[in-house]
Order: C-alpha cells, then sequence, then structure tokens
C-alpha cells in the first residue's frame, strides 16, 4: 500500500497549507505586508498583529444555528422505540451535544472537518472528532459519494508519526521509523506498527463500510470543502487596510499643524542645522519680535472618508458571505425593527439550512454506523433532526395557533403543538367543555 501511503502524504501536506491561512485568520493572525511604508515607520511593531477580525462572526454565527436535537427513524417497525433510546444514549455517551459544535466549527472555518466511529474495548460505539489537517479521504470515480479509503495521521510523544489507513475490510496501521520533529516523512520512512502480543498490522473491519465520515463544507460533488472564509479573506485584508491608513493619517494630519513665516532662523554652530523656534504644547505661546512675521494653521484631516471606506467593507464582507449587515456594525442608522431583522436574515437561514441538510445527512450515516457497531442491523434509515435556526417568538406561536382554532383545527391538537402533555390537555379539554 506505498501507493496509498505516498497519496495520503501529499493529500496532508497540501491540506496543510490550505488549512493554514484560514486558521490564521480565523484567530487575527492576518497578512499585513500590504501596510505603507509610513505606517511602519511611524508605528514599527507596535500594531504588528493588527487586524479588525471579523472573521470568527462568519463562523461562529453559522455555527450557533447548527444544533442537533435528536434523531428519528423513518421507518416503523418494533424495534423504533428501543432504537430511538439506543441512538440517544450513544450521542449522550460520547458528549456529542459539545462535540458536535466542535466538528461544525472546524468544517465551517477550514471547509472539511472528519469523524471516526470505532466500537472500543467494551464494543461501545465511540465517535472522535478530528480535525481537518489530520485526515484524508478519496471518493469513488464511479459511484460519487462513496469514501473507498481514508487516512489520519498524528504525532506521537516521541515525536514520531502514526498513519492509518481505513478500508471497509480493514485498517492498515503505520509508524514512522525516525524520530522527525518537521513535517511527515515520506512513504518510505513508514513501518507496519503492530502492538505489543501481537503480529499484525491489520485489524478487521467487519462493517463493509469505511468508518472515516467527512463533512465537507459547501462542496461540490467528491469534492473537498470551501472554507466560509474564502470570500471573506480579500474583503478583511481590505478592511485591515483601511484601519492602518486611518492610522496614519490620525498620526500625521488629524493634528493641525501649524506655521510661521517671516522668522530669522538660528543654526546650531556645531551642525550647522536649523534650530527651531518654537515648541508646540497647550501652555507654550509662539511669540517674536518681528512685526512682519505670519502665523497660521493647516486644517486638520477629514477622517469621516476613511470611516466610510471601513464601513463599506463591512457593508462587502456581508455581501459575500452572506451575512446580514447588522451582525458585522452593530451603530447602523437607527435601531432596525424585527420584521426588517427577519427579512435581512433570509440569505443567512437559508444557508443555514442548506448545511442541516448536508452536515445532517452525514450525522445520519455516523450514527447508523454507531448503532451498527453495537449489534444493531444495517437498515437503519435515521434522520437527523436541528433546532429551528428561526423560532417564531411565543405570541407569534400562539397567534397561530388561534388562527389554526378559527380555521376549524381541533383545540387538542393546537394545545398539543403548543407544547403541553397529554394529561394537561385532556385535563383544560374536560374544563372547558365539563365532563359530558
Amino acid at each position: 500500500m506505498d501507493q496509498h501511503i505516498e497519496q495520503a502524504i501529499d493529500n496532508f501536506r497540501d491540506n496543510a497549507r490550505r488549512y493554514d491561512k484560514t486558521e490564521r485568520y480565523y484567530r487575527g493572525d492576518h497578512n499585513l505586508a500590504f501596510a505603507s511604508e509610513k505606517f511602519q515607520n511611524t508605528f514599527g511593531t507596535l500594531f504588528r498583529e493588527f487586524a479588525l477580525n471579523l472573521c470568527p462572526v462568519i463562523c461562529d454565527a453559522l455555527r450557533d444555528k447548527l444544533k442537533v436535537t435528536g434523531f428519528s427513524i423513518d421507518h416503523a417497525d418494533t424495534r423504533q422505540s428501543s432504537l430511538r433510546s439506543e441512538l440517544k444514549q450513544v450521542w449522550q455517551r460520547n458528549r456529542m451535544a459539545i462535540r458536535s459544535g466542535e466538528v461544525h466549527k472546524e468544517a465551517l472555518k477550514n471547509g472539511d472537518a472528519y469523524v471516526i466511529v470505532w466500537p472500543d474495548s467494551n464494543g461501545e460505539a465511540m465517535i472522535y472528532g478530528n480535525k481537518a489537517i489530520s485526515c484524508t479521504v478519496v471518493y469513488d470515480d464511479e459511484i460519487p459519494g462513496r469514501i473507498v479509503w481514508a487516512a489520519k495521521y498524528w504525532r506521537m510523544a516521541d515525536n514520531r508519526f502514526r498513519l492509518n489507513l481505513f478500508y471497509p475490510d480493514r485498517i492498515e496501521r503505520y509508524i514512522s521509523t525516525a524520530k522527525n520533529e518537521g513535517f511527515l516523512p515520506d512513504a518510505k520512512g513508514f513501518a507496519p506498527f503492530t502492538e505489543a502480543g501481537s503480529d499484525t498490522f491489520i485489524l478487521n473491519n467487519p462493517y463493509g463500510v469505511v468508518p472515516v465520515f467527512h463533512f465537507a463544507n459547501n462542496a461540490d460533488i467528491s469534492m473537498p470543502g470551501v472554507s466560509e472564509l474564502a470570500a471573506a479573506i480579500p474583503v478583511q485584508d481590505g478592511l485591515n487596510k483601511s484601519v492602518l491608513d486611518m492610522l496614519v493619517a490620525m498620526e500625521y494630519s488629524s493634528f493641525r499643524q501649524r506655521w510661521a513665516a517671516g522668522i530669522e532662523l538660528q543654526e546650531d554652530e556645531q551642525t550647522g542645522a536649523a534650530i527651531e523656534p518654537f515648541k508646540s504644547g497647550v501652555d507654550r505661546l509662539w511669540t517674536t519680535q518681528n512685526p512682519d512675521a505670519r502665523f497660521g494653521d493647516f486644517q486638520a484631516a477629514d477622517l469621516n472618508q476613511f470611516l466610510n471606506v471601513k464601513d463599506g467593507f463591512r457593508a462587502d464582507m456581508a455581501s459575500v458571505t452572506g451575512m446580514p449587515l447588522h451582525y458585522f456594525s452593530q451603530h447602523t442608522l437607527g435601531l432596525p425593527s424585527g420584521e426588517s431583522l427577519k427579512k435581512s436574515e433570509t440569505r443567512f437561514l437559508a444557508k443555514v439550512r442548506d448545511r442541516q441538510e448536508s452536515f445532517g445527512q452525514i450525522w445520519a450515516d455516523v450514527m447508523e454506523f454507531a448503532v451498527r457497531c453495537e449489534g444493531s442491523g444495517p437498515d437503519n434509515r435515521i434522520i437527523t433532526m436541528w433546532e429551528d435556526p428561526a423560532p417564531l417568538t411565543e405570541r407569534e406561536f400562539l397567534e397561530n395557533l388561534l388562527l389554526k382554532k378559527q380555521l376549524g383545527v381541533p383545540v387538542g391538537q393546537s394545545l398539543t403543538e403548543a407544547g403541553y402533555g397529554g394529561d394537561d390537555v385532556d385535563r383544560m379539554l374536560l374544563k372547558e367543555n365539563g365532563p359530558f
């Protein structure tokens, strides 16, 4: 399998360069190569890591809307209740309420995220979220969307690398033969890995499915995902430059520069350079005995133009990412109404629902494989349930229920939709209609 090891290492190296940029921009480590010479001379390293970072908003706002609430079964059988209970136990045991958010954030930030599922020594399915940089998958050209094989690497405490290749029928394990503090060695630097008491480096995979699941954000068919920051990074660079230019203007032009004319300057006897005749300060006056001397000042620079450019980049950021403008700028003209906020989030909510659809299918595959590891049959059609990204307010919800009642919807059904339990509904109906 040297060919697959070579391909996996090439993928890891290529992906590392791609993910490095989105990782840096998310945490605010931006490219400031465009900073002018005047800026560098003025501020030196004071603003070396300066950035008006809007990148986290793009990923975090979307992630906050992606909350898995549970799973349903797409077919009715005698095991439906027990299967639903098993799915809940697997999800809670692996703390997926938190881990799923981490997977979503990784996929939105870098374009890709991975989940590996495998039973532990007790036969319980364990779900492991993995960073984009540590995994890669290869898709079937004949059957788009089907993973042929996958790979994962990680560095051990002794600076050697482990590399696993995942196939539908087996898992091959390798380890680097030499310690390496740099990046991955070539394929020839790996040898089969065996544990103590075992003479084989291959684990049997009886499930017939590659146990690696790929969360590809906004991806084409059988292609790597696209980071939500891909379109935002050029705009972020422009925003940073506009702020840096404003800082230079504030340093050089916002202070009213004063001038004097008709004054004879004295020279330094040692250097021959002219001596500055006046010092500026709130406690200083400029005076001269020359009646022909004139004084004046230059107009301070208008910084509003820089602020307008900065706000323009915020609007561009909202346009290219599909995010509502008020996510980037809280100081809009007046406070927008609730109805206008809903309309401004239409495109954003469409993106959320698209991610729910694509990620939801992968989570369903993850959970189907997990319960299969614990002995459930392979034919479990699971549907991922999501929290509504745009829930109605309580008033809107009750108004809809009243409208349904006027249209003839039974009161009991309306109360059930309002969230009341069966006993409460029966009691309220009894109170309303009487015992007869």
